[in-house]
C-alpha cells in the first residue's frame, strides 16, 4: 500500500481575471474550487492511474469538513486525524497575467493529535511505501520529516521525500528511496545555478552520497533527470502543450514516477511521471487518466541514458 501525508490541506480558491487593481474592487472571469495539498494531489492521481493509496494528515473546523467530503468525492481512501480546533486553510490562487498565491497558515497541530498520526504509521508494513511531501506547519517540530523516517526505519518500508532546502537535506541520513528536488531547489540546496544535464546529474550524485538512494529532478520544459541506485542516469523530455497550470505538476508527476514504479522499471516510472505532470500543467486541474493516456498515446516523450 501506499501512504501520503499532508500536514496542511488545503481549499485552493483559484481566480482568474484579466486583470488585477490594487486598492481597488476586482471581478473575477472565472472562479473554481480544489481540494489538496501535495500528499492529497499525490493520492489523487495515483488513483486516477488505478493505484491504492491511503491519504494521512489532519483536519480541522468546517473548511477541513469540506476538505473530507471533497477528497472522498475526488475518490481518494482518506484517514484524516480531526483536530479539536482551528480551521483547515485556505489558499487564494489569482490567475491573472502572472500567477499570485495567497497561502493560508492552517490550524496548530496538538501533541495529541500528531501521536495519533504517528501511531497510524506504526502500523505500515514491510513494502509499503511512504510519501511525504510539502512544507511543516509552524506547530510542528521542524525535525517531524526525520522523526518520522527514524521511527520507521528498518521495516522494509519505502520512503520518499519530496521536500526542499534544510527540510530535505536533514532527512538523507535516514538513506529515503526517493528524493525529488526541482533543478531550482537542487541548485539552492549547494548555492549555485544549475544549467544542464551534466551539471543537475552532478549535484544529484552529492544527494546520494548523503544518503539519498535515488534522486529524480524535474527541470521544467528541459524534462527530468533521475540518478538511480545504481549509478544510472536517465534522462526524460517533455510533451508539447499549452501550459495553464503549474499547481499540482510536481504532485502528478511523483504519482505517476511512484505507479510507474508499482508496474514497472525505472524507464516506465519516467514516462508515465513525465506524462502525468504534463496533463496536469496542461489542464486546469490535476491530471485525468484519460488526459494522461493521450499524452503516453503520442509516443514523443523517450528516455534516454547520459
Amino acid at each position: 500500500m501506499i501512504y501520503t501525508v499532508t500536514f496542511n490541506p488545503a481549499i485552493d480558491y483559484v481566480v482568474r481575471m484579466e486583470s488585477l487593481t490594487e486598492g481597488g474592487v476586482n471581478r473575477t472571469d472565472s472562479e473554481e474550487i480544489f481540494f489538496g495539498g501535495k500528499g492529497i494531489n499525490v493520492s489523487k492521481v495515483l488513483s486516477e492511474l488505478g493505484v491504492p493509496s491511503k491519504a494521512l494528515g489532519f483536519t480541522a473546523g468546517f473548511t477541513g469538513e469540506a476538505i473530507e467530503k471533497g477528497v472522498a468525492a475526488m475518490g481518494v481512501n482518506a484517514d484524516f486525524v480531526r483536530l479539536k480546533s482551528g480551521n483547515s486553510r485556505i489558499n487564494v490562487k489569482l490567475k491573472t497575467a502572472a500567477e499570485t498565491e495567497i497561502n493560508g497558515q492552517g490550524p496548530d497541530i496538538d501533541q495529541e493529535s500528531l501521536d495519533t498520526l504517528l501511531t497510524k504509521l506504526d502500523g505500515l508494513e514491510a513494502g509499503d511505501t511512504l510519501i511525504l511531501a510539502g512544507s511543516i506547519p509552524k506547530s510542528l517540530p521542524e525535525n517531524i520529516y526525520e522523526e518520522i523516517l527514524r521511527r520507521i526505519g528498518g521495516r522494509g518500508i519505502r520512503t520518499v521525500v519530496d521536500a526542499s532546502k534544510k527540510l530535505l537535506l536533514n532527512v538523507l541520513t535516514y538513506s529515503p528511496y526517493l528524493i525529488k528536488p526541482n533543478d531550482q531547489e537542487l541548485g539552492e540546496l549547494f548555492g549555485v545555478k544549475l544549467s544542464g544535464v551534466e551539471e543537475v546529474a552532478e549535484y544529484a550524485r552529492k544527494l546520494q552520497r548523503m544518503g539519498a538512494k535515488n534522486v529524480l529532478v524535474s527541470m521544467a520544459g528541459d524534462g527530468a533527470v533521475l540518478l538511480t541506485e545504481e549509478g544510472e542516469v536517465l534522462r526524460c523530455g517533455v510533451y508539447e502543450g499549452k501550459v495553464c497550470n503549474s499547481v499540482g505538476a510536481g504532485d502528478s508527476m511523483l504519482a505517476g514516477f511512484v505507479a510507474g514504479l508499482e508496474k514497472g522499471d525505472f524507464e516506465y516510472a519516467l514516462r508515465l511521471g513525465t506524462a502525468c505532470g504534463g496533463a496536469t500543467a496542461f489542464s486546469s486541474g490535476l491530471a485525468t487518466r484519460d488526459e494522461i493516456d493521450a499524452l503516453l498515446e503520442r509516443g514523443t516523450v523517450k528516455v534516454s541514458k547520459e
